[in-house]
C-alpha cells in the first residue's frame, strides 16, 4: 500500500474494530499452536512488561511525556518466554503508569491463552511496576517493590540463611527466603568485589514474592530470566515496525500495534513451524537468510521448480 492509502485504512479503525483485530490475533495464535509450537498441558511462562514507543511531532493523539522523558506512547505487552511470541498488547497514552489497566489486561491474557490451547500451568513474571493489590489478586504471582515492610523482613533474616549462588564476575551474590504476609518472599543480595568494591561496599537487595514450588536458588534464576522479554520487545520494534507509530490518530496507532504483533508472531512461526527452530530467531535473521533470498519459480513437465542461487546463505 501507498503510505496515504495505509493511513486512510488505519484511521478507519474504531475501538470496536481494534477489539475485533485482537480476536484475529487470538485465533491465529490458536491455529499456530495447534500446528506445532503449542505447549498443550505443559507449563507456560509469560512475561508482562511495558515499553515506551517514541514518536516525533506534537500532533500525535495520546502521545505524552512519560517516565522516559520522551514524547511517545506507553505500551503494555505480554510475551511468551520460550518463543518471544506476543500474546497480548494494549496501546496506552504516554502518561500511563506501568501498572495502569494491568488487572484487566491480565484477565484478558489468561482467557486468550486458555482459549488458544494452553491448558497447563501458567507462570506470570513482571517487575515491581505492576505491584498492586488488584493485579496480585488477578494473577496470584508478582514481584513487589522493596517497601519498609520488606526491608524489615530482610533485616530479620539470620546470616546462616543466605546461600551463595553463581553470579557474573566482580560480584558476590547470595539468596535467602522468608515469608511476608503469608506469601513466600525470596531475596537476592549482591555486593561488588575486587577493586570496584569501594564504589559500592554495601549489599544491594532485590526481593520478589511468589507462590511457586521450588528452591529459592532455582526460583531466583528463573526470576532473572524475565529479562528475555526485552529481546522480544526489541525485535518487535526493529523487525516488525513498532519503532514508529505512523498516524496522528490514537486508535490508528492502536491498530498499528496489533498488526505489528501479528507480523512479529508470523515471523516467529516461520522459524518454529516452517524451519523447526526451537531457539529464538530474530526478524533480521529471517529476512537475511530467507525472505530476501532471490528466487524464480518455473513450470516444466507439469511440475513447479524453484530456482535459488547456488551461493546463497
Amino acid at each position: 500500500m501507498a503510505p496515504s492509502t495505509l493511513g486512510t485504512f488505519l484511521r478507519s479503525f474504531t475501538f470496536g474494530h481494534i477489539r475485533q483485530l485482537d480476536g484475529v490475533a487470538e485465533t491465529l495464535i490458536g491455529r499456530a499452536w495447534a500446528a506445532g509450537p503449542g505447549l498443550g498441558d505443559g507449563p507456560m511462562t509469560i512475561d508482562l512488561d511495558s515499553t515506551s514507543c517514541e514518536v516525533h511531532g506534537h500532533h500525535k493523539g495520546g502521545a505524552a511525556y512519560g517516565y522516559t522523558r520522551q514524547l511517545g506512547y506507553h505500551l503494555l505487552l505480554a510475551t511468551r518466554a520460550d518463543t518471544g511470541e506476543v500474546l497480548h498488547a494494549r496501546q496506552r497514552t504516554g502518561r500511563a503508569a506501568s501498572g495502569r489497566g494491568a488487572e484487566r489486561f491480565v484477565n484478558e491474557l489468561a482467557g486468550r491463552v486458555r482459549r488458544a490451547g494452553a491448558s497447563g500451568e501458567l507462570t506470570l513474571r513482571a517487575d515491581s511496576g505492576f505491584w498492586s493489590a488488584k493485579v496480585l489478586a488477578a494473577c496470584k504471582r508478582h514481584q513487589i517493590r522493596q517497601t519498609k515492610t520488606v526491608t524489615a523482613a530482610i533485616a530479620a533474616m539470620p546470616e546462616h540463611a543466605w546461600a551463595e549462588i553463581d553470579y557474573p564476575n566482580g560480584c558476590v551474590a547470595q539468596v535467602a527466603q522468608t515469608t511476608l504476609g503469608g506469601d513466600r518472599l525470596v531475596v537476592r543480595r549482591t555486593r561488588l568485589t575486587g577493586p570496584q568494591a569501594t564504589l559500592w561496599p554495601d549489599w544491594r537487595y532485590h526481593a520478589f514474592v511468589t507462590d511457586r514450588i521450588g528452591s529459592a536458588v532455582g526460583l531466583d534464576v528463573d526470576h532473572r530470566r524475565h529479562a528475555v522479554c526485552e529481546l522480544a520487545i526489541r525485535d518487535l520494534k526493529a523487525g516488525a515496525g513498532l519503532r514508529h507509530c505512523p498516524s496522528g490518530v490514537f486508535l490508528a496507532n492502536a491498530a498499528w500495534l496489533v498488526i505489528a504483533t501479528l507480523a512479529h508472531n508470523l515471523l516467529g512461526w516461520v522459524a518454529t513451524i516452517g524451519l523447526v527452530r526451537n531457539d529464538l530467531v530474530v526478524a533480521k535473521t529471517l529476512r537475511r537468510r530467507l525472505l530476501h533470498l532471490p528466487g524464480r519459480l518455473t513450470r516444466s513437465a507439469r511440475r513447479c521448480r524453484l530456482h535459488l542461487p547456488t551461493d546463497g546463505p
